[in-house]
């Protein structure tokens, strides 16, 4: 699986266009229209179901100009169930996401706008 393109508000994925926010997961299904609770905070309950995947890493792409802040202590749950956490705006997070699918199990969750 490997992302093509990202710019604000789109995302394509193996030649396949998404206009929503998105979870990517790490057998590569892609589940579109994700939301999350409180807008523009990233919390565990929003990534749940990426979390019981298993994935060795979660990428979360926090927009175009990184406005998804993830929750205070969420990079430590997450460490506590041996899952690393990287945090970046969208555009750096799609290179992230590219590298390190190659070599891991990975999840990842994309806010495509702000």
């Amino acid at each position: 699986m490997k992302i093509e393109a990202y710019s604000f508000g789109w995302m394509i994925i193996d030649g396949k266009k998404y206009t929503s926010d998105l979870l990517i997961y790490p057998d590569g299904r892609v589940e579109d229209a994700w939301y999350r609770k409180r807008g523009h905070e990233l919390s565990t309950d929003d990534i749940s179901a990426l979390i019981q995947a298993g994935p060795e890493i979660i990428i979360a792409g926090t927009g175009a100009s990184g406005l998804m802040k993830p929750e205070k202590d969420l990079e430590k749950r997450l460490f506590q169930k041996g899952i690393g956490f990287i945090s970046l705006p969208s555009h750096e997070a799609v290179k992230c996401y590219n590298q390190w699918s190659l070599e891991k199990p990975v999840g990842a969750c994309f806010h495509l706008t702000c």
